[in-house]
């Protein structure tokens, strides 16, 4: 099987599929044969839509199959709460047996989860179960705004508490975020500051892709 990357943010809507996509197209690019999946995904169409999730990810990694997230919902809420709403039970197992189909396929699989680290996927299983499960390596992905401190460093101390450090952090500059609070461009030395060796890199430089790859071909 592949090596298998899980990209688990510290909240919903903090841009973990325009880093995931950025980085798949970045290791396409240089070579690596790589596959980049959404787990799940809720508050989709009946019919697939171009603007999801998934699908971005897919056309990313160039990829035919997955061409959208494993499981998609209707209801824009967590995967435990759009399964019984919609009476769709998210099989863990089952998805974990396709991911590591489509990992055995690929050199690197690039994984997002669905919401924070710990939003429901089952009420008894969570995305660090999955990267348990399939002993991947993480890269959190958190917003540059007031408050990601905190977030940041409590998704990072639960992965570390289950033998799952990360990777490192990518620290997100949101692009509709408009009207920026004094915390953004502080909170990577702020987070390094805090966690030692701790390895924190912002989107907004130039080349944070190709840094991005160098922790995981250090971790090799």
């Amino acid at each position: 099987m592949g090596r298998i990357i899980v990209i688990a943010g510290t909240d919903t809507g903090i841009g973990k599929t325009w880093v995931g996509c950025r980085l798949a197209a970045h290791l396409k690019q240089a070579g690596v044969d790589v596959r980049a999946v959404k787990l799940a995904e809720s508050g989709t169409q009946v019919d697939l839509s171009g603007g999801e999730d998934g699908v971005l990810l897919a056309r990313a990694a160039e990829q035919i199959r997955p061409n959208a997230a494993l499981r998609r919902y209707r209801t824009p809420v967590a995967v435990a709460v759009a399964a019984d709403l919609e009476d769709v039970p998210f099989d863990l197992d089952a998805v974990i047996s396709e991911v590591r189909d489509i990992a055995d396929d690929a050199e690197l699989t690039l994984l997002e989860g669905a919401g924070g680290l710990l939003a429901p996927l089952t009420w008894k299983r969570s995305l660090l179960d999955v990267v348990r499960l399939l002993g991947a390596d993480v890269i959190v992905v958190g917003a540059d705004r007031l408050g990601t401190i905190n977030h940041t460093l409590l998704t990072v101390m639960a992965l570390s508490l289950t033998s799952a450090p990360p990777l490192g952090v990518v620290l997100n500059a949101l692009p509709d975020a408009d009207h920026r609070d004094a915390s953004f461009g502080q909170n990577a030395k702020a987070l390094r500051q805090s966690a030692a060796g701790l390895q924190v890199v912002e989107s907004r430089s130039a080349e944070w892709e190709e840094v991005v790859a160098g922790w995981i071909t250090a971790e090799s």
